[in-house]
């Protein structure tokens, strides 16, 4: 990960600015440089993976124009080469020294061309004015905000603009600012046109188009590692860079020492795929000690995105202090694509369809949010093959009725595109999904509820939730979570739509906690 950091104005308090900006150094410590453009400021914190010399270093320049990205930008040595053959020169092995370049031929018409998660501001020298960008997913974090003067400010989180301005909301996915407005370039959640290809052939697509964006996450100047939590989507992952690897990858696994669910599985695949495999565990002290820290680094009070958090960012904490590993591979994104536990309540293929889309729209305040903030806390890179936007694509695509569980195991099509191959062993592959948060160990949940009811009496309680108007709480865990996050972002609820929960409208699924294990399709899953 990188953070960057735009101010885009003239009249900017340089010390304000740099304090804001360092609150995200964990993000880049390798190297940190400010540039003043003349109109405005433009701020870059370097974790180098492509391109590891100096002249990597952000922020690009060309004949005035000034750039600095957060992303990584798959198969641009072709576009480098188009440009090359235009006459342009570059100084570094960096895939983000392109950008300058595309824009200056493509103006805003680039963002739409990149195969990228990124987020970045451009400062135009000719044209006076800065653009900023966000991938369709929004996989890279970036947000807003306007000071009393009205300038724009643009940074990768939220906490390097409290005190800077006054709303802080999250950059729209998908999107560029251009002239004060928000325009989308790629609505990715919505297809074009429904794909009707039969079993057979979307699960073949499946497979290929998975193994694409694997592959292309492998490369890197920096090392790469893996996340391996034992379930089928970070099971996958892995299964399929093993296979593309010329030497055993890195796994790392995470649990409470007593009841994890997960940690055998993930032992067992690691045996299976033969990664060089570690494990981590978790004491009820360190879930508790670590609850604070983690409500400010994600910067949410979601309940789900909290819990999850923790043996996420404890497993990177580890990994950061214990290796030399820069880039985490991770198996996010797979659930909004092929359904949770919930969507087998769906009434008809047309509601889950759009659920789908919902999710994957709202995606960066929740799961992506958590891996950005829970790997770059600990100044490493995610990367999300189940993001890779041509897979994302042909995905919401697919008939939905295609999708719907009428197999009697959820996400089937994924598990069938990998039948064959021998990838996974069979009981991995065909096992039923716990929730990561489960999986980790029930009593991680329990402990935090627990602790949660210790802080309030039942009149303190009521006194709290009726504090918030938006997203109110409505459990004390919910209420102690968001009392820890206005400590942080006092105001700032709104960067956070609601709490993620399951679809209250659908029989089966009006509950009051998150978790899938409250569902009445849970079952064998969390065992």
């Amino acid at each position: 990960m990188c953070s960057i950091m735009g101010y885009c104005g003239t009249k900017v308090d340089m010390a304000a600015f740099q304090h804001g900006f360092d609150q995200t150094i964990s993000r880049g410590p390798d190297d940190s440089r400010v540039v003043d453009t003349g109109m405005g400021l433009l701020g870059f914190h370097r974790l180098s993976i492509m391109g590891l010399t100096p002249s990597g270093m952000q922020p690009f320049h060309l004949d005035g124009s000034y750039a600095v990205c957060n992303g990584e930008l798959y198969g641009f040595q072709q576009q480098r080469s188009e440009l090359e053959a235009k006459g342009y020169t570059f100084e570094s092995d960096s895939d983000c020294e392109i950008l300058l370049p595309l824009y200056r031929e493509y103006g805003v018409e680039m963002f739409s061309m990149l195969d990228a998660e990124f987020a970045c501001i451009l400062y135009d020298g000719n044209a006076g004015e800065f653009i900023a960008a966000r991938d369709p997913i929004g996989i890279r974090p970036l947000y807003y905000g306007y000071d009393e003067a009205g300038t724009a400010v643009f940074a990768s989180e939220p906490k390097n603009l409290v005190g800077l301005v006054g709303k802080i909301m999250p950059f729209p996915p998908g999107h560029y600012y251009q002239g004060g407005k928000f325009i989308p370039y790629c609505k990715i959640a919505s297809a074009d046109e429904v794909c009707r290809d039969d079993l057979d052939s979307v699960c073949k697509n499946i497979h290929d188009k998975l193994v694409a964006g694997v592959e292309k996450r492998l490369v890197a100047d920096a090392k790469v590692g893996f996340l391996l939590s034992g379930g089928l989507d970070s099971s996958l992952v892995c299964a399929i860079a093993a296979r593309k690897s010329k030497t055993p990858i890195r796994t790392f696994a995470i649990g409470m020492s007593e009841d994890a669910i997960d940690l055998s599985y993930a032992r067992q695949v690691a045996d299976y795929i033969g990664s060089d495999h570690t494990e981590v565990y978790m004491t009820p002290e360190n879930v508790i000690a670590a609850l604070e820290p983690v409500i400010r680094l994600l910067g949410t009070f979601d309940i789900t995105t909290i819990r999850a958090s923790i043996g996420m960012y404890l497993v990177c904490k580890a990994i950061h202090e214990q290796t030399d590993i820069r880039v985490l591979l991770t198996g996010e994104i797979s659930d909004e694509l092929f359904g949770y536990k919930y969507t087998d309540f769906a009434p008809d293929s047309s509601a889950f369809q759009a659920e789908a889309e919902k999710r994957l729209r709202e995606l960066h305040m929740y799961d992506v949010l958590r891996a950005d903030r829970c790997i770059s806390v600990n100044s490493l890179e995610a990367r999300v093959p189940f993001g890779d936007l041509d897979f994302v694509k042909y995905v919401m695509s697919i008939d939905p009725e295609l999708k719907l569980n009428h197999y009697g195991k959820g996400k089937y099509l994924l598990r069938k595109a990998f039948e064959e191959g021998n990838y996974l062993p069979k009981d991995i592959l065909w096992r039923e999904k716990a929730a990561f948060s489960d999986a980790v160990g029930h009593s991680m949940v329990d402990y935090l509820k627990e602790y949660a009811e210790g802080q309030y009496t039942g009149q303190e309680f009521e006194a709290g939730c009726a504090k918030y108007d938006h997203a109110r709480p409505f459990t004390k865990e919910s209420l102690l979570y968001r009392d820890i996050f206005e400590r942080y972002y006092p105001g700032q609820g709104e960067m956070i739509v609601d709490f993620w929960m399951p679809n209250k409208s659908w029989k089966g699924c009006d509950v009051d906690d998150p978790s899938a294990r409250v569902l009445s399709n849970y079952g064998a899953s969390g065992y």
